[in-house]
């Protein structure tokens, strides 16, 4: 190889050296410049809305919706089948416990009684008779005019004829029984329902002939949800209202609750008691119970639309101040936290741990946000936060 060759071999490689570090640079500059845009491009500033949280009154409150019933109610209809022969009571009528109400032709039933009750008799009057002999034969066997076997004799006829009597009693006893199973009495006080039957038609047993309802007092059910349950004890009073009687609250009592939870809905049903003297509930209205626990209590409150709910928990973005920026200004960033949330109240939601008096939350525009992001804050429109509100008359 001569000298001039070697010289060329050597200049190409010093270029092919310099082109491929001029590649590599310029490629690595490229992926740099890329990288600083993005970055620069997926975490600009968001305008965001915030509240200083703090701490206000809070009375502990159950509000729930549920259906008002009688404290009674049953249908009546007779225990056995027979043509309906009376009607004592008219439709919507009151009652008192014990009271005749309709009856079912008995007649077979009494004609048995009246055969039973003549039996008796019979055996009675028998029963009177032994009865003389065995005490005429104990005084001939003092003197020895009878033997022993006919004192025994007599005694044995009276003991017989006596269980044949108690035997009889019961008999009478069961047939006024199916007797009264003809006839329909009220079992406790109320209201009557619509009359569902007439006279000559047949009844067979079971058949509702009319309902039966106490109206006072009245029972309304309604469920608590699982994270109130510690609100709810029996015996605390509760205030019902309804449209049904617009303007007036009825005082309630809570008189049962029950054991378990149910699982589908986790919720806990409750059962409370109001006294309605004048009759104006009726069974079926729907109405809004609202309970009332213990003294006020100081809580932590933010817009509920401040909270982000989610199946892993209840978050909320905190505005937090990073001194300042190149441009002098304070340089804010969101940052996201996890919070436990307690009763709700309006458009408030109580929290119960995971923030602190005087912290700033973001209450609109949580969507564009994560955590780093540059934030500038804009509290010209606020999501609602009224822990009353009322809806507007049309």
């Amino acid at each position: 190889m001569t000298q001039g060759t070697t010289k060329r071999m050597i200049i190409m490689l010093i270029i092919a050296a310099v082109l491929i570090g001029g590649v590599a640079w310029f490629q690595q500059f490229k992926g740099t410049m890329i990288a600083k845009a993005i970055k620069g491009m997926s975490n600009p500033p968001q305008t965001v809305s915030t509240i200083v949280a703090q701490e206000s009154s809070w009375q502990p409150t159950v509000e729930a919706l549920g259906n008002l019933h009688a404290s009674q109610q049953t249908s009546l209809s007779p225990q056995i089948g027979g043509m309906v022969t009376a009607i004592h009571f008219r439709s919507g009528e009151k009652v008192t416990k014990g009271q005749m109400l309709a009856q079912v032709n008995d007649a077979q039933q009494r004609a048995q009684l009246a055969q039973l009750q003549a039996q008796v008799g019979q055996l009675q009057a028998q029963l009177d008779l032994a009865q003389i002999n065995l005490r005429r034969d104990e005084a001939q066997i003092k003197v020895q005019a009878v033997s022993q076997a006919v004192v025994d004799s007599d005694r044995s006829t009276v003991a017989s004829l006596q269980a044949q009597l108690k035997a009889l009693g019961e008999q009478i006893n069961a047939q006024k029984a199916v007797i009264a199973q003809a006839k329909i009495t009220a079992p406790f006080s109320g209201v009557l329902g619509i009359r569902r039957i007439n006279l000559g038609q047949y009844l067979a047993p079971g058949t509702e002939a009319v309902t039966l309802q106490a109206l006072d007092p009245m029972d309304i059910d309604f469920t608590v949800p699982q994270s109130q349950i510690d609100l709810v004890h029996v015996g605390m009073t509760a205030q019902v209202t309804t449209n049904a009687v617009p303007g007036k609250t009825f005082e309630a009592r809570v008189i049962a609750i029950e054991p378990q939870v149910n699982t589908a809905t986790r919720n806990l049903t409750v059962r409370a008691r109001i006294p309605n003297p004048k009759g104006e509930l009726l069974p079926g209205v729907f109405a809004t119970v609202r309970l009332t626990d213990g003294a006020p209590r100081n809580y932590i409150t933010l817009p509920n639309a401040a909270v982000a709910y989610n199946p892993y928990g209840a978050t909320v973005f905190l505005v937090k101040d990073e001194g300042k920026g190149p441009d002098g200004k304070p340089r804010l960033v969101a940052e996201q936290r996890f919070i436990t949330t307690g009763l709700t109240r309006g458009d408030q939601v109580a929290i119960v741990s995971g923030l602190k008096v005087g912290e700033t939350v973001v209450t609109a525009g949580q969507l564009k946000l994560r955590n780093g992001t540059p934030v500038l804050i804009n509290n010209s429109v606020q999501p609602a936060d009224n822990p009353n509100p009322q809806v507007p008359n049309s």
